[in-house]
């Protein structure tokens, strides 16, 4: 099943949307969630069904607003290691993080998730993309920035 099929099957039933970038905006690659949601921001899409969260390294600092908006969907964006290509992007298995995330947060996204899903009907996928590098520099590689505007473009062809 494609990706576009796999992201439509998850929001068929969508009817409040928060998407979630994880990631160090310093650390090159792994600043791929942030850069998604900033350019979905600059789309001016957001509205009461739909929101979009930059929670850098810190997604834990937003469980209060998470479950005070009650989304139906919550879709978690993050470089994640894969064995992949670089800009290789994929629907993880949420509870496969701690094998395969990247541990620039301070809480395992494994973790997170379950908190999350503690007492709440909230439905989560993962999307990770395969990052090139880690070093510190502010901007994505190529493949990467392909990756998350190829996400931004299936994400709006889906809810728009």
């Amino acid at each position: 099943m494609s990706f576009k099929s796999q992201l439509s099957d998850f929001l068929s039933d969508c009817d409040k949307l928060i998407v979630l970038g994880v990631g160090n905006e310093l650390k090159c690659d792994d600043g791929v969630g942030p850069f998604v949601i900033k350019k979905l921001k600059e789309e001016n899409i957001e509205n009461n069904n739909l929101m979009f969260i930059n929670a850098e390294t810190v997604p834990e600092n937003f469980t209060g607003k998470l479950r005070k908006e009650n989304p139906t969907h919550i879709i978690i964006v993050d470089a994640c290691l894969m064995d992949g290509q670089p800009g290789d992007m994929e629907i993880v298995n949420k509870y496969d993080f701690s094998n395969i995330g990247i541990s620039t947060h301070s809480m395992s996204l494994s973790f997170f998730v379950r908190y999350l899903e503690k007492d709440n009907d909230f439905r989560i996928i993962f999307v990770g993309i395969e990052p090139e590098s880690m070093d510190y520099s502010e901007n994505l590689t190529e493949n990467v920035e392909k990756a998350a505007y190829e996400f931004i473009d299936t994400l709006k062809g889906i809810i728009l």
